[in-house]
């Protein structure tokens, strides 16, 4: 299974990359913290059985295992949640180069975290494929220009969301290894999800937005159904199924998967024409990741 578990990364990453494309334009109209709530509570009440079933391996979990979990339902579930889809709402899902540039930084929080929290250790032509695997992103996504944020003060602050959403999803990554250390992935999706209902419910609570989910249309909620059966609960399945097999190092590259889904659905639903310059990032950034993939299966082998 270590085999397949990059690629059940990828295809995580590649329908996230859908998700900000296809289907969370239509949730345009609602609060984040609205959004965010509802997609996290419907996978958590879809995946309850999981508790029935494994409650007393949840109930024996310790302290440490708790501080992981609930350290990835609030990065990765709530804060880095709420960071991106803000920023995408602030450019309107138009200018999607500065909110994609998040997956360039996430790598780098992410392989220092692992360094420092988990001590991976990997060869040094590790990092040799991990740099052109940024840097194929990097060229993916803007060629040989600078992002665009000279648009509005929208676009700045979306960026300032973006290098949020960077922090806390390459931290949640690292947590999330931890978290799976004692449980099955199956386990893991549900508490991720169920924390961050919870701390999601508080906040929306507090800011009053809870208030608003009267204004969710029917469409809206087949939206939120799809998500949570696609792009949420899913894809989270796939990921942690995965990441419980290989190292977080090597999952956040896969994850670069999400900005090459993403500017491929750009050119797909709003005709963007990517230039020569940018398919060759697209090609470096795909052998990168089949590299980087080789790297550490040789690594674990000879451990």
């Amino acid at each position: 299974m270590k085999k397949i578990a990059p690629l059940l990364v990828i295809i995580a990453a590649s329908l996230w990359g859908i998700d900000g494309i296809v289907l969370r334009p239509s949730l345009y109209s609602l609060p984040v913290p609205l959004v965010v709530f509802v997609e996290t509570g419907i996978v958590a009440l879809i995946l309850f059985p999981i508790l029935t079933k494994n409650f007393a391996v949840i109930k024996n979990l310790s302290a440490k295992d708790w501080f992981s979990f609930i350290g990835v339902g609030l990065l990765g579930g709530a804060v880095g949640t709420m960071a991106i889809t803000k920023a995408l709402f602030h450019v309107n899902f138009v200018n999607l180069s500065v909110v994609i540039l998040i997956q360039k930084l996430q790598p780098v929080f992410a392989l220092g975290l692992a360094a420092i929290i988990l001590k991976e250790r990997l060869p040094k032509k590790f990092f040799l494929w991990a740099g052109l695997a940024v840097s194929g992103a990097y060229l993916m996504t803007f060629g040989f220009s600078l992002p665009n944020f000279s648009t509005g003060e929208k676009t700045i602050v979306a960026a300032a969301l973006s290098l949020v959403a960077a922090f806390s999803f390459g931290s949640s990554t690292v947590l999330s290894k931890l978290a799976l250390k004692n449980v099955a992935f199956e386990v893991g999706t549900y508490l991720r999800f169920l924390i961050s209902a919870v701390i999601m419910f508080s906040i929306a609570s507090l800011t009053g937005d809870i208030t608003s989910a009267g204004e969710i249309t029917n469409t809206q909620w087949t939206i939120f159904i799809l998500i949570a059966f696609t792009t949420g609960g899913a894809a989270i399945f796939l990921y942690y199924y995965g990441l419980k097999k290989i190292s977080a190092s090597v999952a956040t590259i896969c994850e670069l998967a999400f900005p090459l889904t993403a500017v491929i659905l750009d050119y797909i639903v709003r005709g963007t024409v990517l230039s020569i310059i940018q398919w060759l990032g697209v090609a470096l950034l795909v052998l990168s990741i089949i590299k980087v993939s080789g790297v550490t299966f040789i690594s674990e082998k000879e451990k």
